[in-house]
């Protein structure tokens, strides 16, 4: 029997920032200042709206999107970027461009029926130890039990979401994913809300578990990656 893969590319954007900007750009853009990262590509760009403050922190930034609506947006919003309509599904040599510092993905594979095909991208896109920043909303023990225990279950899952979230992560799941497909998580961060009911978590993981010299630092004020919660 085929394989069931689906990425719905008439997803439609607007113009309008993203609710996530407000806690997760500058958590990116500062991991991308450490890092010491020039080219940026975002996996999932939607709008546009990060490739815009990349863009305004000085970095070389190319997006993809499957969604044609999203891809118009960001190409008005960055003018100077480069936008391909193109998602994790589809062939990496259909962008020209490689050797990039970070691969940043925010909010995407929670979407995603086939995530290994998002760190399978991600590491052809790479240079050799390059990092992937990846996000996504936050599933942890307590704020599990918090949604189930204040009957918000079915509502937080919403499964009549056109397009919604179909996979749901917590520290410990999503670090043993990106540690089994070709990367080493070495960064976490928490945002949004309060510690252990974040709204989301963003990870940083480098390709074949090299880590640059310049993101020895972060390193120090991480927890420990492997901590399931």
């Amino acid at each position: 029997m085929p394989e069931f893969v689906q990425e719905d590319r008439s997803y439609s954007h607007d113009p309008g920032e993203p609710c996530t900007s407000g806690y997760i750009t500058p958590i990116v853009l500062k991991l991308c200042r450490e890092l010491g990262a020039r080219r940026v590509l975002d996996i999932g760009c939607g709008n546009g709206a990060l490739c815009r403050s990349l863009a305004d922190a000085g970095l070389h930034v190319v997006g993809m999107e499957p969604s044609i609506s999203g891809i118009d947006c960001a190409r008005r919003l960055v003018p100077e970027g480069r936008f391909y309509q193109t998602g994790v599904y589809d062939d990496p040599d259909g962008i020209p461009e490689g050797d990039f510092d970070v691969v940043v993905s925010t909010e995407v594979i929670e979407h995603l029926v086939r995530p290994t095909a998002l760190p399978q991208f991600a590491a052809r896109k790479l240079k050799p130890g390059g990092v992937l920043v990846i996000s996504t909303p936050y599933h942890g023990y307590l704020k599990n039990l918090l949604i189930a225990a204040t009957g918000r279950w079915d509502a937080h899952h919403a499964p009549g979401w056109e397009g919604g979230h179909i996979k749901f992560w917590s520290r410990g799941s999503l670090t043993g994913f990106l540690n089994s497909n070709g990367f080493k998580v070495t960064g976490f961060a928490g945002a949004g809300r309060l510690p252990r009911l974040w709204k989301t978590m963003i990870l940083t993981a480098t390709k074949g578990g090299c880590v640059p010299a310049k993101f020895k630092g972060h390193l120090g004020s991480a927890e420990d990656a492997r901590v399931a919660r």
